[in-house]
């Protein structure tokens, strides 16, 4: 859910206030989401996690002299679906480099977060969902 969502959603209670049923109903669609978001940051972290297993036992396949020790990382990418084509590679190789050098740069520089101690200013007029009425 974005931000100018939960906006929306605090001014509709704030209008609302009196209606208990339209209270219920916004908080049960909170809660669907929040569930669904929850589904989904776990399942990325298990396709993270096999990611990484394969990964540390390409590179131990590769310590230990194993004749192919890429066979842990290419089965995990094949079962995604994410092995490069070979029309791909120079892309894909391109986009490394580019993360790379980013990463590096926000390493140096890190973003500094401002902080406001004053009530925050909306940032969204418009509506990006529907809200029972």
């Amino acid at each position: 859910m974005t931000r100018s969502e939960f906006d929306d959603i605090r001014a509709h209670i704030d209008a609302e206030a009196d209606h208990p049923g339209d209270l219920l109903r916004v908080a049960r669609s909170l809660l669907n989401d929040l569930e669904d978001a929850r589904m989904r940051e776990a399942t990325l972290r298990a396709y993270y996690l096999r990611l990484l297993t394969a990964a540390r036992a390409t590179v131990a396949a590769e310590t230990a002299g194993y004749p192919e020790p890429l066979t842990f990382l290419t089965d995990e990418l094949a079962k995604r679906g994410q092995l490069p084509v070979t029309e791909e590679v120079n892309r894909i190789l391109a986009d490394a480099h580019t993360a790379a050098a980013l990463l590096a740069c926000l390493e140096q520089s890190p973003v500094a977060v401002a902080t406001t101690s004053g009530p925050r200013s909306r940032r969204c007029g418009g509506t990006s969902r529907s809200l029972p009425r």
